[in-house]
């Protein structure tokens, strides 16, 4: 199997079996985003706790690209710190762009590809903007 048969493999993977696609029962923040172009929309659920993502669930619905990316963000998320989160959506945003990622970025290096393609940037970056914006948000 070469590698972008990997790729492929990974986004299907998530795309089918979605980690963390559910709503948390009271989350610490939730955003909702909607991509205008497509009409993709995603929920995103966030438990904090101690400056840490102690849960992490989405909603919503779209290509599965956009479905894709929130379960592998969620994935990578999950557990860590807030600062070492929004870490890894923006080292994401910017490998999208072509720079490297000086952290590993687990399965969303599977989304490499879609670099390509501009339209389908904003489809694998939904979750990752949603991800800043809540926490970029005061209580």
């Amino acid at each position: 199997m070469n590698l972008d048969e990997l790729y492929r493999e990974t986004i299907l993977d998530h795309n089918q079996s979605p980690r963390n696609k559910k709503e948390l029962e009271n989350p610490t923040k939730t955003v909702g985003l909607l991509n205008p172009t497509c009409g993709d929309q995603i929920r995103l659920d966030l438990q904090l706790d101690h400056g840490q993502v102690t849960d992490v669930g989405f909603t919503g619905h779209g290509c599965s690209i956009s479905m894709a990316s929130a379960s592998m963000l969620t994935e990578a998320i999950k557990g860590r710190p807030i600062d070492e989160a929004l870490a890894i959506a923006r080292h994401f945003k910017a490998f999208l762009t072509g720079t490297p990622s000086p952290m590993p970025l687990g399965d969303l290096e599977a989304l490499q590809g879609v670099s390509q393609f501009p339209s389908r940037v904003k489809c694998a970056t939904l979750a990752h903007n949603a991800l800043e914006k809540a926490l970029s948000e005061q209580d």
